[in-house]
């Protein structure tokens, strides 16, 4: 137990966050004048300095008396400054007053001992300011555990230059330095061989106080534009001619199709800032000489990054899901494989960047391992691939048990030592061969799914949707949208996804259209009783499903839901169908095969890829068909009598 100084006693403390929370809402609650959040950090982290430096060089002070603390921090803040003065020389003096320093000290001095081990500076950063900065242009603070797997895979050697051409305030930087000098590596030769640029000229002074904190030196991080690899400060710029010169990138650029991500001039230097166009006869993209009207940030920092490495360098990088998945990103996944081998593919967590910025992003992220090289694809080696289902936290960001990281790891070195032998969803190989349509989503190829179907090869026949499509047993339509100013034009339903729930349309849809609007539609759309409603497109209901009974067949339905109609009613009962297509096999399926799209996930096309389990016993085709039309039918009697006597409240029975 430690007293602190004139408020409480803690018997225990978990980590740095919870340290800063006390230290902020004390410093806020006495302070005068300086209450801004950015002006406290910057009195915390001078005091952050000043605490590992005493530590390190095993300085003695008198704890006890608040003057001479005091005067000691002052005398190692001056002696500090000379060390560091591009990150420290602007400040004259620590403008604490003795109480508060003291509080700090002994806050500090909890978990002084995991300076090396953990992040102080970044959670000083998150608790202080992180709010305010993050979310802006694409900025989301990455997870600290996040920051520490990657370093892990791309595994940093003594004497390697590494980069975060995209640094922000300095996670990654940070955490490479901690993990070389964990490894042996002196303070000094860690400062000489990391390097940051970031635009942003205060997350850039950030990162460099990050970074020299744990090195006791000055850092060499720039704010300088990465993609045009212009500098804020041309004589301080010191690595302008050093594209393709280093060992290691790591990084996690902005990401956001909104984003200007460089001017005209600058894209016109980057590859794929140019339109690619697919030639069929060589099953390939190709450049044209045509800019692509807007090209998000993620894109142009592919290319950056690649080029930064030298021949057999080592990147690791997050990306959102869709850059290595969507439709419109596909010549970007030719010029990874092309250019690089891919080592690893790991899915992170829809609810990983939740918590990040201003409410955070649902956009899902991977991490990519990539090795700068010009091998063939036969004579590259499987792709490790893996998808986290949890991460240590939760979509609010409390701390949980769950957590997939450290096992991926686990099976990554094991992968890497090629004694990997267990596969499943933290650990699993693909073949480059076995690459479909340049999609390097990890779900889309986890074992785990095909696993499900195996144990149904005796029991159920395994047919693909699309081959019941081409066989005239299914066919699927889409629908169509109808314009904001048709809401509410009338009372006839306008079916979208939030309206599909337990197999039933929702009878009071929250829009309507008119009679003349309906008219439009209704024979494009062609909805009969028995016809089955699919969500495509969303977040989390895709594979959600409906039937059409008699009181919905007056109905129009948004382009988010497929329609799915059973034509050979001798070979399928379309009740049967609504429960094969909501049981789980079905449903892990969908699962793996909807992909971010910028904003929302999508099923498209891929339906046609799922395998349905139907059961070979015509028997207990009956007994499920008639069961769930059973269900059904009694579920829309009591919805239509609970209508009436809401309606028999006012015309009367």
């Amino acid at each position: 137990m430690k007293k602190l100084n004139n408020t409480q006693t803690t018997l225990f403390v978990n980590n740095y966050q919870d340290v800063f929370k006390d230290i902020r809402n004390y410093l806020a609650g006495r302070l005068m004048g300086t209450t801004r959040d950015e002006q406290l950090l910057e009195e915390v982290v001078k005091v952050l300095f000043c605490k590992f430096y005493i530590d390190q060089e095993n300085i003695k002070i008198d704890a006890q008396n608040e003057i001479e603390l005091a005067k000691a921090y002052r005398r190692v803040f001056a002696q500090v400054k000379v060390n560091i003065p591009k990150t420290l020389g602007r400040y004259d003096e620590i403008l604490l007053d003795p109480t508060s320093l003291a509080y700090v000290h002994t806050r500090l001095d909890l978990l002084t001992d995991r300076v090396l081990k953990e992040d102080p500076f970044g959670d000083a950063y998150e608790v202080f300011v992180g709010d305010s900065i993050r979310g802006q242009e694409g900025q989301f603070f990455t997870p600290q555990n996040v920051v520490s797997l990657l370093v892990s895979l791309i595994k940093p050697q003594q004497g390697e230059t590494i980069i975060d051409p995209a640094c922000g305030s300095g996670s990654f930087l940070n955490a490479s330095a901690r993990w070389l000098i964990n490894n042996g590596v002196q303070p000094s030769i860690v400062a000489n061989t990391i390097f940051g640029t970031d635009k942003d000229r205060y997350l850039s002074e950030l990162a460099s106080a990050r970074l020299s904190l744990i090195t006791l030196a000055q850092a060499k991080v720039y704010c300088a534009d990465s993609l045009a690899w212009e500098p804020d400060d041309e004589k301080e710029f010191k690595i302008s001619d050093s594209i393709g010169k280093f060992d290691i990138v790591l990084t996690n650029p902005p990401f956001g199709s909104k984003i200007i991500s460089t001017s005209e001039k600058t894209q016109k230097t980057f590859e794929l800032g140019h339109k690619w166009d697919f030639d069929q006869t060589t099953d390939r993209y190709v450049k044209t000489n045509e800019l692509l009207s807007s090209v998000p940030p993620q894109v142009l920092f592919i290319e950056r990054c690649i080029k930064l490495v030298k021949p057999g360098g080592r990147l690791g990088m997050v990306v959102p899901e869709s850059l290595i998945s969507s439709k419109g990103y596909k010549y970007v996944v030719q010029y990874i494989l092309d250019n690089t081998i891919i080592k690893a593919v790991i899915g992170m967590p829809e609810a990983l960047f939740k918590t990040s910025g201003k409410g955070g992003t649902h956009t899902k992220t991977v991490l990519l391992v990539l090795e700068k090289d010009g091998k063939s694809a036969i004579e590259r080696p499987k792709i490790f691939m893996a998808e986290a289902k949890w991460c240590g936290k939760n979509s609010r960001g409390q701390r949980i048990d769950k957590d997939d990281l450290p096992e991926i790891l686990n099976k990554y070195n094991q992968y890497s030592l090629k004694q990997l032998e267990t596969f499943d969803y933290n650990g699993y190989l693909v073949k480059y061969q076995d690459i479909v349509d340049n999609v390097l989503a990890p779900r889309y190829y986890n074992p785990e799914v095909n696993s499900i179907l195996d144990t149904l090869i005796d029991t159920h026949e395994l047919i693909s949707v699309g081959d019941m499509v081409k066989n005239h047993i299914l066919e699927i339509r889409r629908g169509d949208e109808i314009g904001g100013m048709n809401y509410g034009s009338g009372n006839i339903p306008f079916v979208r996804t939030s309206d599909i729930s337990n197999w039933e349309v929702k009878i009071d849809p929250k829009q309507g259209v008119s009679e003349e609007v309906y008219n439009q539609y209704k024979s494009k759309q062609d909805v009969q009783e028995n016809d089955l409603l699919m969500v495509k497109d969303g977040t989390y209901l895709i594979g959600t499903c409906a039937i059409i009974t008699k009181y919905d067949k007056k109905i129009l339905y948004q382009s988010h839901l497929y329609k799915i109609r059973v034509i050979d009613r001798t070979k399928l009962s379309p009740f049967l169908l609504l429960a094969i297509l909501s049981s789980d096999p079905v449903q892990q399926q969908i699962k793996s095969k909807r992909f971010t799209q910028d904003i929302i996930d999508s099923l498209g096309n891929r339906i046609n890829e799922i395998v349905l389990p139907i059961p070979k016993s015509k028997k207990l085709h009956e007994e499920i068909a008639a069961l769930v039309e059973k269900t059904i039918r009694e579920r829309v009697e009591a919805r239509e009598l609970a209508r009436k006597a809401t309606e028999a409240v006012i015309k009367g029975l």
